[in-house]
């Protein structure tokens, strides 16, 4: 009898945030950041990215992200999974389903 390799490629997920530090919906996302980490023990998944910073203004112009706060599931090589864009913000549980 042949022995079979089944080999299963998992998705690593990064999730990155723009958004306006000095804005109205900061505190929001700031709080979805502090607790979707406590949360889902995610802190080294999770980056925020200022829309005032030139590597922000080049990410958001990348991903054609026209309205703010961003929430961008992205795979290990830059793909989008998914992208969420203004408010309301997605549920947790929706964010973290493309983590695990």
């Amino acid at each position: 009898m042949k022995a079979c390799n089944v080999h299963v490629m998992l998705e690593v997920m990064k999730l990155l945030i723009l958004y306006r530090p000095e804005s109205e919906h900061a505190t929001a996302i700031e709080t979805f950041v502090r607790d979707f980490q406590r949360r889902y023990d995610a802190g080294k998944k999770v980056e925020m990215q200022s829309l005032s910073t030139r590597d922000g203004a080049a990410t958001a112009n990348i991903y054609d992200i026209t309205s703010y706060p961003a929430i961008m599931a992205l795979s290990d090589d830059g793909r989008p999974l998914n992208i969420w864009q203004g408010l309301p913000l997605p549920l947790m549980d929706e964010v973290a389903g493309y983590a695990y």
